[in-house]
């Protein structure tokens, strides 16, 4: 007995559909590894420490807050050059002390935006799902943002010093000058993005980061700048002035440079600490800096989990 098949069902007009089996292939390409993950890591966060790559609102408070700390440096040029004079008003290391109120306003804003997305948008794990690690994440985020503020403290101190040889003031002095003063801004950079980054890593909103950055570094250089005062005042308890200049990043920065790079103290009286006291200062700096990079290292192992 013949059996009849259903009919086959009419094909759709433009039906063209096909299935290809192209199978699986293996990558013969370069395999550039960790270190190549790490150096591109490191340059997409200092270019976003900067609005670089992405939009033109995220470029704005960078860019001010540049040109903030380089215009009076250009002012203070243009008035040496013009009155042909013998020194700059302001010396190489001062300058970041005076300026600090718009370090800390950038460190506030860009350490959040470093670090606050990926934890906001758990993008974390992603990255460690590739050939790197957390010491290269924590590497990469740290050098960026620390390499972001050297450039900002540096770029005016290169005003000045080009402005002071445009002045033909004493070549070999001013280039003293001016290497003890990148010295000084790169340990802030240092010290300033450790502390910025463990306290945005802390928390996955970047406006919680950015009020507790501010909180810390005002509040601790008010109430430190507050207690020399006080101290200073008392007359008998003025060498405590240096002892608490220890706790805030500022004026411990200020007691490293006027204690061993040449720089005056910007404490009440212009007390210093001695070089006993400074050896203590720059101790007391680079334990905070390693332990900022301590305290990463423990927050980015549970998150990358």
């Amino acid at each position: 007995m013949a059996v009849e098949h259903p009919p086959a069902a009419p094909s759709t007009p433009g039906d063209q559909t096909r299935i290809h089996n192209i199978g699986y292939r293996s990558y013969d390409g370069p395999r550039l590894g960790r270190g190549y993950a790490r150096r591109s890591l490191y340059s997409q966060s200092l270019r976003g420490a900067y609005g670089l790559g992405r939009s033109a609102k995220s470029k704005v408070l960078p860019m001010l807050l540049f040109a903030v700390m380089c215009v009076p440096a250009a002012i203070m040029v243009a008035v040496a050059v013009a009155t042909k004079a013998h020194e700059l008003p302001l010396s190489y290391t001062r300058y970041a002390i005076v300026m600090q109120a718009v370090i800390s306003l950038y460190v506030a804003s860009q350490a959040p935006q470093s670090v606050s997305r990926d934890l906001r948008f758990k993008t974390v794990p992603l990255y460690f799902s590739r050939p790197i690690e957390t010491a290269d994440y924590v590497q990469a985020k740290f050098a960026a943002l620390a390499s972001a503020m050297f450039i900002l403290t540096g770029a005016p101190l290169l005003v000045m010093y080009i402005g002071s040889l445009l002045a033909k003031m004493g070549f070999a002095h001013q280039t003293k000058e001016f290497a003890q003063g990148l010295v000084a801004v790169a340990l802030l950079s240092l010290l300033f993005a450790g502390i910025g980054l463990v306290i945005a890593a802390v928390t996955p909103r970047r406006g919680f980061g950015i009020a507790a950055v501010i909180a810390v570094m005002t509040i601790s250089y008010g109430a430190v700048t507050t207690l020399q005062a006080i101290a200073y005042n008392q007359g008998g308890s003025s060498s405590a002035v240096p002892w608490i200049g220890l706790f805030s990043p500022v004026t411990l920065i200020d007691g490293v440079q006027s204690a061993f790079l040449g720089g005056t103290s910007a404490s009440p009286g212009g007390v210093g600490p001695s070089s006993g006291q400074g050896v203590v200062y720059v101790l007391v700096t680079l334990a905070l800096i390693a332990a900022a990079y301590g305290l990463l290292m423990r927050r980015y192992k549970k998150v990358g989990l």
